[in-house]
């Protein structure tokens, strides 16, 4: 089988359920936009310091393909086979959360990003992370999106602004505060 197929080369795709819409449809940007982010999970996984939360970023990216194949397909039509999301993958990064929240310093001022490359790729999956959650809550005032997705999108965005500060702390980089200027 060949990678490419021609059949987008008008500017339509298939979702799953066998609707053809416009490349530019804003189901088509919401699975795009998770995809984007599973990029960024592979790039936040392949850092040295998450050798030991390889798995579990592994874990995530598995959990964003299924998001990924909920978006792709036609409201309604349940006959499509495709994973499920559950409430324990919601309920695991929770956990991973308050594990790591233990062993850091309180919160006192706003983080930005940055202090090292692994940290502020972290951040950009973040960032991404939060991005993929505005586009499926707006395509959700349009058409059926499972709530699942959108609390998992939630949660998922706060496990990338732990896991930064943690690993930080584990490169042992100072984070960097935002200071407003006062005039």
């Amino acid at each position: 089988m060949k990678i490419y197929t021609k059949t987008g080369d008008q500017g339509i795709t298939s979702l799953l359920g066998g609707v053809r819409v416009p490349k530019s449809d804003l189901r088509i940007d919401a699975y795009g936009t998770v995809d984007e982010l599973n990029s960024y999970v592979g790039l936040v996984r392949d850092q040295a310091v998450n050798e030991k939360r390889s798995d579990f970023l592994k874990s995530i990216q598995d959990r964003l393909f299924t998001l990924g194949a909920d978006l792709a397909t036609v409201p309604g039509k349940e006959k499509v086979k495709k994973p499920d999301l559950q409430d324990e993958d919601i309920l695991a990064l929770e956990q991973a959360m308050d594990l790591m929240e233990a062993q850091l310093p309180a919160l006192t001022a706003f983080i930005l990003p940055g202090g090292h490359p692994s940290v502020s790729f972290c951040h950009l999956a973040r960032t991404v992370c939060r991005r993929a959650e505005r586009i499926v809550v707006e395509l959700a005032s349009y058409e059926q999106v499972n709530e699942l997705v959108i609390k998992y999108l939630n949660r998922l965005s706060d496990y990338f602004f732990v896991l930064g500060r943690k690993m930080a702390a584990e490169l042992e980089v100072e984070e960097v505060t935002w200071k407003p200027r006062t005039h």
